[in-house]
């Protein structure tokens, strides 16, 4: 999603108009705050249908967070939200702290955050979406503000850092930084206060879609809708001229002066590998050239270690990255396009309408800011194995080469010495395994997105939940954790059902998920269950598993007419396959720990 069109009345327009699909997923969002929350339900409904989600929306009573939260029987947990947003205003701190005559104000008000949150995570399994606080404009210190204890501007600050290391240490806690953007925005604009004295207006109305797009951002980045590569034009992009007129020392590039622009966009791209964003070159040039700079020149930030897929010929760039697409075997919706040349731009647009394509400005000082302004982005989570994934996907391309130059594919799998191990879900892993449950789309039998506080859940349930991981490696290297099975026991008609699974692309067809297999059907019959059921779901991009379950020899039950279908097989009749993957510290049958 882009800043496109963020206008309040054209999306009241749009919500008013709104023409949702049956299809479509639901997410149910609840809206709490000491504001007039309501406000925010339109903005929201229209910006999640430009997503092609029907949102349905919770709005809490005035300034009623803690009495929604700390209520087991209030309407918040009937409603039974997906994502709970609590939007504090600063305004709303503001009065209240004109009428507080307590030196703890600012850790009663923390307090309170924290209570608010606890008891939502003990009553229900909700993402929480907790908003700092915007700057405030009165100073009654001036410049001293900061440095005298009892003053607002101190209390805000403190606050606001207090409240990050509260969210740290919790999982289901998300923060939404409206400080940042109120910053951003600048001050100035972003209170009216005739609006907080007329309805309680969060912000002025303006910026309310910008707070809304945020929200937005982040509920779409936890159902999977992310950006997970980035294309890059060279010439008078990555760096000033172009190469083969200039040569590797004639393009501009240089931590100061001349290139220093290009230098800074380098600078933000490696960072971005470092997050986890992997990076890709689609360039029209001659290899040797295009690829010199990264090997030859000092000057540059990135090297070619950083690049995941180098593409450098004369085709078009549409054709190019599809090749790039099919190479990191992604979503095109998860790709980004940036060149400075607006014919390609519009190129790939027309060609590939999925592919995220940003408008550049003329001036490249400004590329950074632009980008930045878009929110592309967004995550909700971070975990060791995105800062390796350029590594992971580099070694890839080894396994495949080893796969070409192999007699046979038996010989090629026999020769990958791959080991598993498999177990439960640990506190550990649970960044991992909630990223990967928002995040996998093509081999994902449900395409369930489920929150921390989700995963958390039924890490803990130990008596009927079976929540494995699967890690996975060869010689080549550590694939890291690389599928995901939930299963669990229906006593009453003596069936293991089979509710998730999920698994990397990476390691598809190794016999990896016959191995898993193997294990769910050791696991039923050791748990005495007579029956194991699978279900299928599909999606846009899950179709390579409709017929998952079909090549175990399941058979197919039922099935509605969007395609939904159930599947199922006696554990007796279940034949054992047999594979190249061999067990690390094979668990025991029932009681797989950690």
């Amino acid at each position: 999603m882009t800043n496109n069109h963020l206008d309040y009345a054209e999306l009241l327009r749009e919500s008013r108009l709104a023409n949702e699909s049956a299809g479509w997923p639901v997410i149910r969002l609840a809206l709490l705050g000491d504001n007039a929350v309501q406000q925010f339900t339109p903005l929201l409904r229209a910006l999640f249908l430009r997503a092609n989600i029907k949102a349905e929306i919770f709005e809490g009573s005035f300034d009623g967070s803690e009495f929604e939260s700390l209520n087991k029987a209030s309407a918040l947990y009937a409603f039974k939200p997906d994502f709970v947003v609590i939007l504090d205003s600063a305004q709303g701190l503001r009065d209240k702290y004109y009428q507080s005559s307590n030196d703890s104000f600012m850790q009663e008000i923390l307090a309170k955050t924290v209570r608010i949150w606890d008891a939502i995570h003990d009553n229900c399994e909700a993402q929480i979406i907790q908003t700092n606080y915007a700057s405030v404009v009165e100073r009654i210190y001036g410049n001293y503000d900061l440095k005298a204890p009892s003053s607002l501007t101190r209390i805000v600050s403190s606050l606001n850092c207090s409240i990050v290391e509260a969210a740290t240490g919790r999982r289901h806690v998300l923060l939404l930084d409206i400080e940042n953007l109120a910053s951003w925005f600048g001050r100035r604009d972003w209170f009216d206060e005739r609006f907080w004295t007329m309805s309680k207006s969060f912000c002025a109305p303006e910026l309310m879609p910008q707070v809304a797009k945020n929200i937005v951002d982040m509920v779409l980045s936890m159902r999977g809708r992310t950006v997970k590569c980035v294309i890059l034009d060279l010439d008078n992009t990555l760096w000033g001229g172009v190469i083969g007129d200039e040569g590797v020392h004639g393009i501009s590039i240089s931590a100061h002066g001349a290139g220093e622009d290009f230098y800074r966009f380098q600078c933000f791209m490696r960072e971005l590998k470092n997050r986890g964003i992997l990076l890709a070159v689609c360039s029209k040039n001659e290899y040797a050239n295009a690829v010199a700079p990264f090997e030859e020149n000092d000057s540059m930030v990135l090297k070619l270690s950083d690049i995941t897929v180098f593409v450098a010929n004369w085709d078009n760039k549409a054709a190019n990255i599809e090749r790039i697409q099919k190479a990191l075997n992604i979503g095109l919706d998860s790709m980004v396009f940036l060149d400075d040349n607006p014919f390609e731009r519009n190129l790939v647009r027309e060609m590939l309408p999925a592919v995220i394509v940003p408008e550049l400005p003329e001036d490249p000082s400004e590329y950074v800011r632009a980008i930045c302004d878009l929110n592309l982005f967004e995550t909700s989570s971070h975990s060791i194995e995105d800062g390796q994934r350029t590594e992971l996907y580099r070694v890839e391309a080894q396994r495949e080469m080893a796969r070409a130059d192999a007699a046979s594919f038996e010989d090629f799998l026999q020769s990958l010495n791959m080991q598993i191990k498999i177990g439960r879900f640990t506190q550990e892993q649970l960044p991992r395994i909630v990223q990967l449950l928002q995040r996998s789309n093509q081999f994902n039998l449900t395409t369930h997105r489920y929150t921390s506080a989700q995963c958390e859940s039924m890490a803990n349930e130990h008596e009927n939940c079976l929540p494995i991981i699967a890690s996975l490696n060869d010689r080549f290297g550590d694939h890291g954790l690389i599928s995901i099975v939930v299963a669990r026991t229906e006593a009453e008609t003596g069936t293991f059902v089979i509710t998730d699974w999920l698994m990397s692309c990476r390691v598809l067809k190794r016999g990896v998920e016959q191995y898993i297999m193997n294990f769910i059907f050791e696991e039923a019959r050791a748990r005495g269950l007579a029956m194991v059921r699978g279900e299928y779901i599909p999606t846009a991009k899950n179709g390579m598993v409709r017929d998952f379950f079909e090549q175990f020899g399941f058979l197919k039950t039922h099935e509605n007419v969007e395609g939904q279908s159930i599947w199922t097989l006696d554990t007796n009749a279940y034949l054992h396959s047999t594979t190249f993957v061999k067990a690390i510290d094979k668990p025991s049958s029932t009681n797989i720990e950690k």
